[in-house]
């Protein structure tokens, strides 16, 4: 529930500059990239959006692809993928997903995003809500 609640102040509290929008496109490009790569079965692929913290803790893209499956199953399997508000300031973005799983049932995913020194945008983290469900 902390999380939830972290990342719902964090999509509320960004400022959004006037170049926010190109990058919450380009946000919405890396994570529509990596739910593609999940649908592929392309762990390289949708490890390379993983930011440096992500993939210290999973080391390798079969061990990342391993912890989508059974931590982010809306993710990595969906029938459909929304997205809604997105916030950037200071090199963050922060961007709200609704997911419908493949059992069609509704969930909230709260990305984030940082910039990296090459000047591209990696995921730091996914927080799941099922729709409806219970705090």
């Amino acid at each position: 529930m902390r999380a939830f609640v972290l990342a719902a102040a964090l999509l509320i509290g960004l400022a959004m500059p006037a170049h926010a929008d190109d990058d919450v496109a380009a946000a919405q490009a890396v994570i529509q990239s990596q739910a593609e790569a999940f649908a592929r079965e392309d762990a390289a692929a949708a490890y390379s959006y993983a930011a440096p913290s992500i993939r210290a803790m999973f080391p390798a893209p079969d061990a990342f692809m391993a912890m989508v499956r059974r931590g982010y199953a809306p993710v990595y399997r969906h029938k459909s993928f929304e997205f809604g508000e997105g916030h950037a300031a200071d090199g963050k973005v922060a961007l709200q997903v609704r997911i419908i799983d493949a059992e069609g049932l509704p969930w909230d995913a709260f990305y984030t995003l940082e910039l990296q020194p090459d000047g591209s945008l990696k995921i730091t983290g996914c927080i799941l809500k099922a729709v409806g469900q219970a705090d």
